[in-house]
């Protein structure tokens, strides 16, 4: 995934953490810390402009506001995700904001997103420049200053809007954030809860055979891994665009004749690029766009592969994001990649349809289970996008700790 920005975000916190504090042995360090939380609409307040019951709408006027109550991190955190799951239509679009408290201060609101499933730029995007003394959005997450008051509450605000000759509304359906903290970006060598356990029949798209494709929307090959694992999972849970869609976009075929091989793939990039970060690898938007087509969705941090292979024997493949030198990977290494877990061997190691192979026949793939854990909690802390239909249940959390989805 072509992203700069974050990679280089997540060096600079890493040096950080690394520099604060003295050297430890691997096997010693705490697990880190994250919790997941979804605010009910009816414990919030809204305004006069927005009906809020198991969803929020628009009843009048252009323009209207729900916040919820304030929420307890259970721990000082210094990360924060949000996720939103809402329909958009023609001319309507949602914001998401999220402020936080602790040690007697409170921040500023900070703007998590703007969100459509139009591909208008203005209705698409991360906000740049936010930064201040408290904390600063890298895209899709909120980082603490490492010299601000710690923070343990905050609240989530969410703005329905609509042009002015517009009368649909927007309707969101479901917001929530993960906030984590002592994410030191290692790897702890995690135990095996079951035996061999896989999901599937979910498809195998390349992201490399759209290299060139929609320079518009940051051009296929590696800059498409997230869009493409997300498009393999909303295939899997058949909720990925429709035939006519498809031939409204991308077409049958390309400019130079040839047709699109696995248009649901270009379909998802235009529908999660970021026209502020100027590509398609935002966390939230990719899990938005799955919520956009009935399905639930949400990004949170998974501790270990422990809790990875819970959602496998539930039958949810997932989503994750890794960073670094992965045996067995196509390219050896990478600055920030997206692929999927759909399964675990009997010894435990990582079943995967990833993406960056040059084509579709290559897409499932087997990483060793340290190997791959040091990438992925190693490289984003355990970020995973968690998309299933409604009907099929969540494991349960993991005894005794915060939960986390």
């Amino acid at each position: 995934m072509h992203q700069p920005l974050r990679v280089l975000v997540a060096i600079v916190t890493l040096l950080a953490a690394v520099l604060a504090q003295p050297a430890v042995a691997k096997s010693t360090l705490p697990a880190p810390q994250v919790s997941f939380a979804r605010p009910a609409f009816g414990a919030g307040s809204a305004d006069a402009n927005v009906a809020k019951t198991t969803t929020l709408t628009l009843t009048g006027g252009t323009d209207g506001y729900w916040t919820s109550a304030s929420i307890d991190a259970q721990f000082d955190f210094d990360e924060l995700v949000a996720s939103w799951n809402a329909t958009t239509p023609a001319n309507t679009w949602i914001t998401i904001e999220m402020q936080a408290t602790g040690s007697g201060r409170t921040t500023k609101w900070y703007t998590m997103g703007i969100w459509t499933s139009d591909p208008v730029p203005a209705h698409r995007t991360s906000v740049p420049a936010q930064g201040d003394a408290d904390g600063f959005i890298a895209i899709d997450t909120f980082i603490r200053s490492k010299k601000a008051a710690t923070l343990r509450t905050y609240q989530l605000k969410i703005g329905l809007h609509r042009d002015s000759a517009a009368t649909a509304t927007p309707t969101v359906r479901f917001v929530g954030a993960m906030t984590s903290a002592a994410v030191q970006k290692y790897a702890i060598p995690s135990p095996q809860a079951y035996g061999a356990a896989e999901v599937t029949g979910v498809p195998t798209y390349s992201q490399e055979i759209h290299r060139g494709e929609f320079p518009e929307f940051d051009g296929g090959g590696e800059a498409w891994c997230s869009p493409t694992s997300t498009a393999m999972i909303l295939a899997y849970w058949h909720a990925g665009p429709t035939a006519a869609e498809l031939a409204a976009f991308p077409g049958p075929t390309k400019p130079d004749g040839t047709p699109y091989v696995d248009p649901q793939v270009d379909y998802a990039a235009r529908a999660v690029y970021d026209w502020n970060y100027q590509g398609a690898g935002n966390w939230p938007f990719n899990a938005a766009y799955a919520g956009s087509r009935g399905l639930n969705a949400f990004v949170t941090r998974l501790r270990s592969l422990t809790e990875a292979e819970q959602f496998i024997k539930a039958g949810i493949p997932l989503v994750a994001s890794i960073n670094g030198r992965l045996p067995g990977f196509f390219f050896g290494k990478t600055n920030g990649h997206l692929l999927t877990i759909v399964g675990f061997t009997g010894s435990g190691d990582v079943i995967s349809n990833d993406p960056a192979v040059p084509t579709d026949a290559e897409v499932h793939r087997i990483y060793g289970r340290a190997d791959f854990e040091d990438v992925w909690l190693g490289g984003s802390g355990g970020i995973v996008y968690v998309i299933y239909p409604s009907g099929t249940s969540l494991p349960p959390n993991t005894a005794g700790l915060p939960a986390n989805w």
